[in-house]
């Protein structure tokens, strides 16, 4: 079970961070990510974690902007989005891999999303 969380309004230019809260499985075994879904466009990868944390990729287009982490004991998984603007709109998704390794992600696990809306 992945359940998202912390999506919400914000203006442009402020920050946010979403939560992704996971059960039924050993969270600290997969790797995770999270993807989003803009109204009218498919979905795409935003970012994606290895097992232990240690290693991390994102979209080219959101690197410095989106930090992905996670807290094995609390089995969460967090994306923290800064300087956002309406182009970021979307249902964010998080997203279990089949393995331990980011070349894992995605997997068939997914939660119901979070809404983020961008606007002023």
């Amino acid at each position: 079970q992945l359940v998202e969380s912390g999506g919400g309004l914000v203006q442009p230019g402020e920050s946010l961070r979403l939560s992704c809260a996971t059960a039924g499985f050993t969270f600290s075994g997969y790797a995770m990510g999270w993807f989003r879904q803009a109204p009218g466009k498919g979905r795409e990868l935003v970012a994606r974690i290895n097992w232990s944390g240690s290693s991390a990729d994102y979209a080219d287009h959101l690197k410095g902007r989106f930090a992905i982490s996670r807290n094995n004991a609390e089995k969460t998984v967090f994306l923290q989005m800064s300087s956002l603007s309406p182009e970021d709109t979307a249902v964010y998704y998080c997203n279990r891999g089949t393995s331990s390794g980011t070349a894992s992600v995605p997997g068939d696990n997914w939660g119901q999303g979070t809404q983020v809306t961008v606007s002023s």
